[in-house]
């Protein structure tokens, strides 16, 4: 008799373990959404999500196609057309926690789309397009390129931020603690900010431009081609500043501390670049 009941106790205990492997492999079970949008010129496309990737290439110029791939059943896609205006948005039902809300995200937009893009966890991925970026996460690592004459604006607290060949672009990119590379970006306008993050630039500094690189004790670095037109002002507080490249001397009211600071212009001194930081070291460097 009670090896009989040791048998029933030990099958429940195998069903009921069954059972509940079964419902946690249904609530984590993926589910796939594509979706569609008949759009106009300069569409405003704006996607968020708390946990997940988005990943955007260009398509048709009148059509924004989405694939949202859901991790569960626990979360839900929002959407919302007005005229021009897109917004997809995911969210978590009440009780699920937030390894069951991840939602990826693949977008088709119109090339000349302006984009607003939310991922805490990211990573951000947009390439080949040439309208306004805007591009938000805590932790996600964002990755621009091959994009060009719009706003590209950055913003992450630890995620590294990657912007490459993009062209004629306003851009303002910023992160607490992740590093920041720039490789072939030049326009109008060109800032970085970082508190501890290192800042890289490999390129060169465009024709006319404005490039202001800051931070409080991450290390700047900046390699550039021979044939580079800038006037270049780097400073650092505590940290140490140098350069194996060519500089013309230049009149200057900012005064010069050799170690801590230099000022010079190379060619027609096209473009001014700014250079910033606290206690990081700043090095100017000859590609």
């Amino acid at each position: 008799m009670a090896r009989h009941q040791k048998a029933i106790i030990h099958y429940t205990a195998v069903a009921t373990l069954a059972a509940a492997t079964c419902l946690s492999a249904a609530a984590f079970a993926e589910t796939k959404k594509e979706l569609h949008f008949t759009v106009g010129p300069n569409a405003n496309i704006s996607v968020d999500t708390q946990d997940g990737a988005i990943s955007v290439k260009p398509g048709s110029s009148d059509q924004l196609v989405v694939w949202a791939t859901l991790k569960s059943d626990d979360v839900e896609v929002d959407q919302q057309q007005n005229g021009n205006r897109v917004e997809i948005a995911s969210h978590l039902l009440r009780g699920a926690d937030q390894q069951a809300g991840r939602v990826d995200y693949e977008l088709l937009v119109p090339p000349d789309a302006t984009l607003n893009l939310h991922s805490s966890t990211g990573p951000l991925s947009v390439e080949r397009l040439h309208g306004d970026l805007t591009l938000e996460g805590a932790d996600a690592v964002v990755n621009v390129r091959n994009v060009a004459n719009g706003h590209v604006h950055v913003r992450t607290m630890r995620g590294p931020i990657t912007l490459t060949d993009v062209r004629n672009g306003h851009v303002e990119v910023a992160s607490i603690s992740g590093d920041i590379h720039l490789k072939s970006v030049t326009g109008p306008l060109v800032q970085a900010d970082s508190t501890s993050g290192k800042i890289s630039y490999d390129g060169d500094f465009g024709s006319g431009g404005e490039y202001r690189f800051t931070t409080h004790k991450g290390d700047i670095e900046a390699w550039v081609p021979a044939e580079v037109s800038a006037d270049f002002r780097a400073h650092s507080v505590l940290g140490r500043v140098q350069h194996d490249f060519p500089l013309q001397p230049k009149h200057s009211r900012f005064s010069e501390e050799v170690g801590r600071s230099f000022v010079g212009t190379t060619g027609k001194a096209a473009s001014e670049v700014v250079l910033r930081s606290f206690s990081g070291k700043i090095r100017l460097k000859q590609r």
